[in-house]
């Protein structure tokens, strides 16, 4: 389960307004990410929209996704669910589609005390013999991973990883001192990815990457080697993607950022609104900026 390290794109769901997926840009995206040097990918994290989709879709979404990868690096597919008999059913259906690990999301609308998110989260462990990564937003949900549940939770077996969302990037670093190396840790988008590399992190799980995925490829592998100096001048560039999610919404930020690199991956789901004329400007430029720090940035 230790093989789970470097950067994890959480890929968009390309789906048109019928609500059909749009399986050949999906492919042609798994293919570029890939060949871009990503170490793993992620369908149905939070930029893929999970919480817009129905079953049939997000099912679709891990076939496609499993079958274009085709073994050449790790899929980890997302789960999420409000109730622990249907995240327990699409653990057993991710495994048996093929992926190669689960990213455990809890959706909650009536809050939660740690027992029951402890669980929940057990549950999805349990429910295959695939490795865990937790994920935990509490920016957008009702319950949040405790430091004493993710305790708890660190001691299963197959929980091997947490991705935490939080802003609060000394929260990563007391997760890393009270699972004493029971589970890793991956970076967001709310976190400066080479921070958190810096105080012992495996990479990151995040939408950015999804956008430039050369460049945070090239990020890692500098803070890999110990160059942090290169690895930060890097970083401030590509910050600047981050920065966007702020103004404009993150579905939108990492599909515009597609749309004006070829790809045709459709809007975000309604409600959401797509890209604003000014917002793909401003997204534009970060995408210049992110490839001329790249092209200055030193090979490993």
């Amino acid at each position: 389960m230790s093989e789970f390290h470097g950067v994890f794109p959480y890929l968009v769901s390309p789906v048109a307004p019928d609500g059909t997926v749009l399986e050949a840009e999906l492919r042609r995206l798994v293919d570029h990410l890939i060949a871009s040097g990503v170490h793993g990918l992620t369908p149905l994290g939070s930029t893929g929209e999970f919480a817009y989709l129905d079953a049939a879709q997000r099912r679709r979404i891990v076939e496609i996704v499993v079958s274009q990868n085709a073994g050449r690096v790790p899929v980890v597919a997302g789960v999420a669910a409000t109730t622990i008999a249907d995240a327990e059913r699409q653990a057993r259906d991710y495994a048996a589609i093929g992926a190669d690990g689960i990213l455990a999301i809890l959706e909650a609308y009536f809050p939660l005390n740690d027992a029951a998110v402890v669980s929940y989260f057990t549950a999805i462990a349990d429910a295959t013999e695939l490795p865990t990564v937790l994920y935990t937003n509490p920016n957008f949900q009702r319950s949040d991973l405790s430091l004493p549940a993710i305790e708890r939770l660190s001691h299963h077996p197959r929980i091997c990883l947490i991705k935490d969302a939080s802003t609060n990037t000394g929260r990563l670093l007391s997760i890393i001192n009270r699972t004493q190396g029971c589970i890793g840790v991956f970076a967001a988008s709310a976190h400066i990815p080479a921070a958190v590399m810096l105080i012992g992190g495996k990479g990151w799980m995040a939408g950015p990457a999804c956008a430039i995925p050369r460049e945070s490829v090239r990020l890692y592998e500098l803070c890999r080697a110990g160059h942090w100096d290169a690895a930060m001048a890097l970083q401030r560039a590509l910050w600047r993607v981050n920065e966007l999610f702020a103004a404009h919404s993150l579905a939108a930020c990492i599909k515009g950022a597609l749309q004006i690199q070829g790809f045709a991956v459709g809007d975000p789901i309604l409600p959401q609104a797509p890209l604003s004329l000014e917002g793909r400007v401003a997204v534009e430029a970060a995408l210049k900026l992110a490839a001329e720090a790249f092209a200055a940035a030193p090979e490993i």
